[in-house]
Protein backbone atom coordinates (compact mmCIF):
# COMPACT_ATOMS: atom_id res chain seq x y z
CA UNK A 1 0.00 0.00 0.00
CA UNK A 2 1.24 3.50 -0.86
CA UNK A 3 2.43 5.75 1.96
CA UNK A 4 -0.52 7.77 3.25
CA UNK A 5 -0.18 11.40 4.30
CA UNK A 6 -2.99 11.85 6.82
CA UNK A 7 -3.10 15.64 6.44
CA UNK A 8 -3.48 15.33 2.66
CA UNK A 9 -6.25 12.74 3.03
CA UNK A 10 -8.18 14.92 5.50
CA UNK A 11 -7.82 18.10 3.41
CA UNK A 12 -8.80 16.33 0.19
CA UNK A 13 -11.78 14.61 1.77
CA UNK A 14 -13.05 17.81 3.38
CA UNK A 15 -12.82 19.60 0.02
CA UNK A 16 -14.62 16.72 -1.68
CA UNK A 17 -17.47 16.65 0.86
CA UNK A 18 -17.94 20.41 0.55
CA UNK A 19 -17.85 20.26 -3.25
CA UNK A 20 -20.30 17.36 -3.52
CA UNK A 21 -22.66 19.10 -1.10
CA UNK A 22 -22.49 22.34 -3.11
CA UNK A 23 -23.14 20.37 -6.31
CA UNK A 24 -26.29 18.72 -4.95
CA UNK A 25 -27.51 21.84 -3.14
CA UNK A 26 -27.27 23.69 -6.47
CA UNK A 27 -29.46 21.04 -8.11
CA UNK A 28 -31.98 21.43 -5.28
CA UNK A 29 -31.95 25.23 -5.45
CA UNK A 30 -32.47 25.23 -9.21
CA UNK A 31 -35.31 22.71 -8.95
CA UNK A 32 -36.95 24.91 -6.32
CA UNK A 33 -36.47 27.99 -8.55
CA UNK A 34 -38.06 26.10 -11.45
CA UNK A 35 -41.16 25.40 -9.36
CA UNK A 36 -40.55 22.03 -7.70
CA UNK A 37 -39.99 22.20 -3.91
CA UNK A 38 -39.46 18.42 -3.48
CA UNK A 39 -35.71 18.61 -2.79
CA UNK A 40 -36.10 21.65 -0.53
CA UNK A 41 -38.78 19.87 1.52
CA UNK A 42 -36.41 16.90 1.87
CA UNK A 43 -33.73 19.19 3.30
CA UNK A 44 -31.43 18.96 0.28
CA UNK A 45 -30.90 22.72 -0.12
CA UNK A 46 -28.03 22.58 2.34
CA UNK A 47 -24.24 22.24 2.44
CA UNK A 48 -24.54 19.63 5.20
CA UNK A 49 -22.80 16.56 3.66
CA UNK A 50 -24.84 14.16 5.81
CA UNK A 51 -27.95 15.09 3.80
CA UNK A 52 -26.25 14.22 0.51
CA UNK A 53 -23.92 11.32 1.38
CA UNK A 54 -23.96 8.14 -0.68
CA UNK A 55 -22.13 5.17 0.93
CA UNK A 56 -20.25 4.21 -2.23
CA UNK A 57 -19.79 7.52 -4.05
CA UNK A 58 -19.14 9.69 -0.99
CA UNK A 59 -17.23 7.27 1.25
CA UNK A 60 -15.87 4.07 -0.29
CA UNK A 61 -14.75 5.25 -3.75
CA UNK A 62 -13.06 8.51 -2.65
CA UNK A 63 -11.20 6.85 0.22
CA UNK A 64 -10.09 4.04 -2.10
CA UNK A 65 -8.86 6.61 -4.65
CA UNK A 66 -6.88 8.50 -2.00
CA UNK A 67 -5.36 5.39 -0.44
CA UNK A 68 -4.30 3.97 -3.82
CA UNK A 69 -3.02 7.37 -5.02
CA UNK A 70 -5.33 7.45 -8.05
CA UNK A 71 -4.34 10.41 -10.30
CA UNK A 72 -7.49 12.36 -9.46
CA UNK A 73 -10.16 12.33 -6.78
CA UNK A 74 -13.86 12.23 -7.51
CA UNK A 75 -17.11 10.78 -6.22
CA UNK A 76 -20.82 11.39 -6.15
CA UNK A 77 -23.66 12.00 -3.72
CA UNK A 78 -27.30 10.95 -3.60
CA UNK A 79 -29.18 12.32 -6.63
CA UNK A 80 -31.51 15.21 -5.90
CA UNK A 81 -35.11 14.19 -6.69
CA UNK A 82 -37.49 16.42 -8.59
CA UNK A 83 -41.03 16.05 -9.89
CA UNK A 84 -41.22 17.04 -13.59
CA UNK A 85 -44.95 17.75 -13.24
CA UNK A 86 -44.14 20.71 -10.98
CA UNK A 87 -41.81 22.34 -13.50
CA UNK A 88 -42.82 25.26 -15.66
CA UNK A 89 -41.04 24.01 -18.79
CA UNK A 90 -40.73 20.24 -19.19
CA UNK A 91 -37.85 20.48 -21.71
CA UNK A 92 -35.83 23.43 -20.43
CA UNK A 93 -36.10 23.06 -16.65
CA UNK A 94 -34.64 19.51 -16.30
CA UNK A 95 -31.64 20.72 -18.31
CA UNK A 96 -31.22 23.76 -16.04
CA UNK A 97 -31.45 21.53 -12.97
CA UNK A 98 -28.82 19.18 -14.42
CA UNK A 99 -26.45 22.03 -15.34
CA UNK A 100 -26.73 23.66 -11.91
CA UNK A 101 -24.45 21.05 -10.30
CA UNK A 102 -21.50 21.36 -12.73
CA UNK A 103 -22.01 25.15 -12.72
CA UNK A 104 -21.58 25.15 -8.93
CA UNK A 105 -18.36 23.15 -9.30
CA UNK A 106 -17.09 25.57 -11.95
CA UNK A 107 -17.84 28.51 -9.64
CA UNK A 108 -15.96 26.84 -6.77
CA UNK A 109 -12.99 26.02 -9.02
CA UNK A 110 -12.76 29.64 -10.21
CA UNK A 111 -13.13 30.87 -6.62
CA UNK A 112 -10.24 28.61 -5.68
CA UNK A 113 -8.17 30.07 -8.53
CA UNK A 114 -8.84 33.59 -7.24
CA UNK A 115 -7.91 32.62 -3.67
CA UNK A 116 -4.74 30.90 -4.90
CA UNK A 117 -3.73 34.01 -6.83
CA UNK A 118 -4.18 36.15 -3.73
CA UNK A 119 -2.20 33.74 -1.54
CA UNK A 120 0.55 33.27 -4.13
CA UNK A 121 0.95 37.04 -4.40
CA UNK A 122 1.23 37.31 -0.62
CA UNK A 123 4.13 34.84 -0.60
CA UNK A 124 6.30 37.63 -1.96
CA UNK A 125 5.38 39.83 1.02
CA UNK A 126 5.00 37.48 3.98
CA UNK A 127 7.47 34.76 4.94
CA UNK A 128 6.51 31.18 4.20
CA UNK A 129 4.71 29.41 7.03
CA UNK A 130 2.98 26.11 7.71
CA UNK A 131 -0.38 27.87 7.73
CA UNK A 132 0.25 29.51 4.35
CA UNK A 133 1.39 26.19 2.92
CA UNK A 134 -1.72 24.43 4.20
CA UNK A 135 -3.98 27.13 2.76
CA UNK A 136 -2.29 26.85 -0.63
CA UNK A 137 -2.65 23.08 -0.52
CA UNK A 138 -6.33 23.32 0.45
CA UNK A 139 -7.21 25.70 -2.39
CA UNK A 140 -5.26 23.61 -4.89
CA UNK A 141 -7.39 20.63 -3.84
CA UNK A 142 -10.52 22.77 -4.10
CA UNK A 143 -9.68 23.72 -7.69
CA UNK A 144 -8.69 20.20 -8.73
CA UNK A 145 -11.63 18.41 -7.13
CA UNK A 146 -14.23 20.79 -8.51
CA UNK A 147 -12.69 20.70 -11.96
CA UNK A 148 -12.79 16.89 -11.93
CA UNK A 149 -16.37 16.82 -10.60
CA UNK A 150 -17.48 19.23 -13.32
CA UNK A 151 -15.86 17.22 -16.13
CA UNK A 152 -16.97 13.87 -14.70
CA UNK A 153 -20.58 14.94 -14.33
CA UNK A 154 -20.71 16.25 -17.90
CA UNK A 155 -20.09 12.76 -19.31
CA UNK A 156 -23.35 12.05 -21.22
CA UNK A 157 -24.16 8.73 -19.57
CA UNK A 158 -26.88 8.00 -16.99
CA UNK A 159 -27.10 8.83 -14.17
CA UNK A 160 -24.73 11.80 -14.68
CA UNK A 161 -25.79 15.38 -15.35
CA UNK A 162 -24.43 15.29 -18.89
CA UNK A 163 -26.98 12.61 -19.72
CA UNK A 164 -29.87 14.76 -18.50
CA UNK A 165 -28.62 17.72 -20.55
CA UNK A 166 -28.28 15.56 -23.65
CA UNK A 167 -31.66 13.96 -22.99
CA UNK A 168 -33.31 17.39 -23.06
CA UNK A 169 -31.70 18.18 -26.43
CA UNK A 170 -32.16 14.88 -28.27
CA UNK A 171 -35.21 13.94 -30.35
CA UNK A 172 -37.52 11.24 -29.01
CA UNK A 173 -36.01 8.34 -31.00
CA UNK A 174 -32.48 9.18 -29.90
CA UNK A 175 -33.61 9.43 -26.27
CA UNK A 176 -35.09 5.93 -26.51
CA UNK A 177 -31.78 4.60 -27.81
CA UNK A 178 -29.93 6.24 -24.93
CA UNK A 179 -32.36 4.71 -22.43
CA UNK A 180 -31.32 1.24 -23.62
CA UNK A 181 -27.84 1.95 -22.25
CA UNK A 182 -29.29 2.45 -18.77
CA UNK A 183 -28.62 -1.05 -17.35
CA UNK A 184 -25.03 -0.96 -18.60
CA UNK A 185 -24.24 2.69 -17.96
CA UNK A 186 -22.26 2.23 -14.74
CA UNK A 187 -20.11 -0.51 -16.30
CA UNK A 188 -19.47 1.67 -19.36
CA UNK A 189 -18.72 4.65 -17.13
CA UNK A 190 -16.18 2.79 -15.02
CA UNK A 191 -14.49 1.40 -18.14
CA UNK A 192 -14.27 4.85 -19.70
CA UNK A 193 -12.87 6.48 -16.56
CA UNK A 194 -10.62 3.75 -15.13
CA UNK A 195 -9.69 1.62 -18.17
CA UNK A 196 -9.63 4.08 -21.05
CA UNK A 197 -8.90 7.12 -18.84
CA UNK A 198 -11.00 9.49 -20.96
CA UNK A 199 -10.78 12.23 -18.33
CA UNK A 200 -6.98 12.31 -18.12
CA UNK A 201 -6.39 14.62 -21.09
CA UNK A 202 -9.23 17.09 -20.34
CA UNK A 203 -8.14 17.26 -16.69
CA UNK A 204 -4.51 17.90 -17.68
CA UNK A 205 -5.45 20.67 -20.13
CA UNK A 206 -7.95 22.42 -17.87
CA UNK A 207 -5.75 22.16 -14.77
CA UNK A 208 -2.79 23.64 -16.66
CA UNK A 209 -4.94 26.58 -17.73
CA UNK A 210 -6.42 27.16 -14.28
CA UNK A 211 -3.13 26.95 -12.41
CA UNK A 212 -1.41 29.20 -14.95
CA UNK A 213 -4.22 31.68 -14.33
CA UNK A 214 -3.74 31.29 -10.57
CA UNK A 215 0.05 31.50 -10.39
CA UNK A 216 1.40 33.31 -13.46
CA UNK A 217 3.62 36.21 -12.46
CA UNK A 218 3.89 35.08 -8.82
CA UNK A 219 6.78 33.42 -6.94
CA UNK A 220 4.87 30.11 -6.99
CA UNK A 221 4.81 30.09 -10.80
CA UNK A 222 8.58 30.52 -10.92
CA UNK A 223 8.98 27.57 -8.55
CA UNK A 224 6.56 25.43 -10.59
CA UNK A 225 8.48 26.21 -13.80
CA UNK A 226 11.81 25.52 -12.13
CA UNK A 227 12.89 29.16 -12.24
Amino acid sequence: MANINLQEVILQYMCLLFSLSAHEAAHAAMANWCGDPSARLLGRMTLNPVKHADPIGTVILPLFAMITKFPFLFGWAKPVPFNPRNLGNMRRDPMLIALAGPAANLALALSGVLLLRILASLLGVFPESAVMGMLLQTFIYLVMINMVLMLFNLIPLPPLDGHHVLDALLPHNARQMMEKLGPFSLIILFLLVFRFRILDMPIALVSRGLFTLAFYGTPVYDIMMGG
